[in-house]
């Protein structure tokens, strides 16, 4: 029988199990990743962080969302408590939403090369006015390109 806790526990994880820091700044370094033991199966993995807070970057404000994640992956996975703190790391950064959203979907794929992502941020109304960005990803040449083009297309 093979022994998915033995191979996890080779895994180099540094969050995972440790005393939590959170970071005063923008802090993508602290993203981890594990070994995706499934590679030979698509499925996917979500996400969802109702308590994403940045700030905007002409006021100072806060701005509130829920950011949903959710990828496709292939051969490494990101770690969730890594995951937290690097979204908690957006609370003293100032970027507007869609900028957010865009530079949380790069920087995932830069850290895990996904078969497929997409995020969206659900930011609560300011001066009268929500907004939802999304963004996705697809592996260029790939079925998963052709994915992100018909969610995209089809995306309410």
């Amino acid at each position: 029988m093979y022994n998915m806790e033995k191979e996890r526990s080779q895994e180099s994880l540094k969050s995972l199990g440790n005393k939590t820091h959170y970071s005063d700044n923008y802090a993508p370094e602290v993203l981890e990743t594990f070994e995706n033991l499934h590679k030979e199966n698509d499925y996917w993995v979500r996400f969802n962080c109702p308590e994403f807070t940045t700030l905007c970057p002409i006021t100072g404000q806060p701005d509130f969302a829920e950011i949903r994640i959710s990828y496709i992956p292939d051969v490494r996975m990101v770690e969730s408590k890594s995951l937290k703190l690097y979204l908690f790391s957006f609370r003293n950064h100032g970027d507007f939403h869609e900028d957010c959203v865009n530079t949380i979907m790069k920087d995932l794929i830069r850290l895990m090369d996904p078969k497929y992502i997409e995020v969206t941020g659900f930011f609560t109304p300011r001066g009268g006015i929500s907004i939802y960005p999304y963004a996705n990803y697809g592996r260029p040449g790939t079925k998963y390109e052709d994915l992100a083009r018909k969610r995209l297309e089809m995306h309410e």
